[in-house]
């Protein structure tokens, strides 16, 4: 076995992508024919302990590697017995641990205290930069407003976050990647897939939030009244968030402080801060009041079309000067 591998290794963390490729470094370096793959919710510690000394018995020059995935199913006698393997390892054989195990719990600090523990995370701040890292890894381009649409839409679900950004990749072909590249090809999850049409009305560009709601209201497979009464929750819940967001700033707040008090992802604090900038008082508070009417009208207080209702809203909320003429 090379002499730079330490006899065991805990791999843990939040950046599931990072994880799996420490894992495929490690079966590169001993082969997959010398790989043992079990689970601590099926095996006991004492198990994984024969399992490596059998392995080293019929150790090669590459080493072997027995991994053990969900070792936070393991009580305190299976760590007490992989910890005593520990002070006389089997020669040439690798132990690794995955799993939701702290680095400073007690099978953490066996393996410290002979091999290594990587903590593979990422802050949630830090995703964005994060998703730049990985397109760069593939060899792609990526604006830095790409990153941020991306995370919008996709959430901080590294996995999934990492399948994106392989698609967009793979589908960009050594082209940059913009904004608008992400949002017509990264399907959104729940909320965040009204992204471009909140930041159309952030930016209080009419054409380009008129532009978004019909492109929602197509790519949608919900009845079309289902999906319009969607869009106007979730552009009432966003409107709100600015105004509360526009209070905080007024009170002194940043961002960041604002989105730990509202427990919101802290880039939707950022997006909801730039958009409170945009908007007076009066044009926020009108905004709500409007948004409540179309959900009236949508749901039977109107005689005109549910697209009308709504274009006509997006209009009146989005254009600058409008709550100052109807509060005046």
């Amino acid at each position: 076995m090379a002499n730079d591998l330490k006899p065991a290794y805990l791999i843990v963390g939040g950046d599931g992508p990072k994880i799996a490729r420490a894992l495929d470094r490690l079966r590169t370096r001993v082969g997959d024919e010398n790989v043992e793959v079990l689970s601590a919710k099926e095996v006991s510690g004492a198990d994984a302990v024969a399992a490596c000394n059998a392995m080293g018995l019929f150790a090669g020059g590459s080493g072997r590697l027995v991994l053990i995935r969900d070792a936070e199913a393991w009580k305190a006698p299976d760590v007490k017995a992989v910890a005593a393997y520990l002070e006389v390892p089997a020669p040439d054989t690798v132990v690794a641990f995955t799993g939701e195990v702290k680095p400073d719990s007690a099978l953490g600090k066996a393996v410290t205290k002979h091999g290594d523990v990587l903590a593979y995370d990422v802050s949630t701040r830090a995703v964005p930069r994060w998703v730049a890292e990985q397109f760069a890894r593939l060899g792609a381009k990526a604006e830095p407003d790409a990153c941020s649409a991306l995370v919008q839409l996709v959430g901080d679900d590294l996995d999934e976050l990492a399948a994106e950004i392989e698609k967009l990749a793979t589908w960009a072909g050594g082209e940059t990647i913009g904004a608008r590249d992400v949002q017509e090809l990264v399907a959104g999850r729940a909320e965040t897939s009204i992204f471009a049409l909140t930041d159309a009305w952030g930016r209080r560009d009419v054409a380009a939030a008129l532009g978004a709601s019909e492109e929602l209201l197509d790519r949608s497979d919900r009845p079309r009244r289902d999906e319009l009464l969607r869009l106007a929750g979730l552009l009432a819940n966003h409107v709100g968030r600015v105004r509360r967001c526009q209070a905080l700033a007024a009170e002194g707040l940043r961002a960041r402080e604002a989105a730990g008090r509202l427990k919101i992802h802290p880039f939707a604090a950022e997006k909801a801060f730039g958009h409170a900038r945009n908007f007076s008082v009066d044009e926020l508070r009108l905004a709500t009041v409007r948004l409540a009417g179309l959900d009236l009208a949508l749901k039977g207080g109107s005689r005109l079309p549910g697209d009308l209702e709504l274009q006509r809203t997006l209009v009146a909320i989005t254009r600058p000067g409008e709550a100052r003429s109807e509060l005046s």
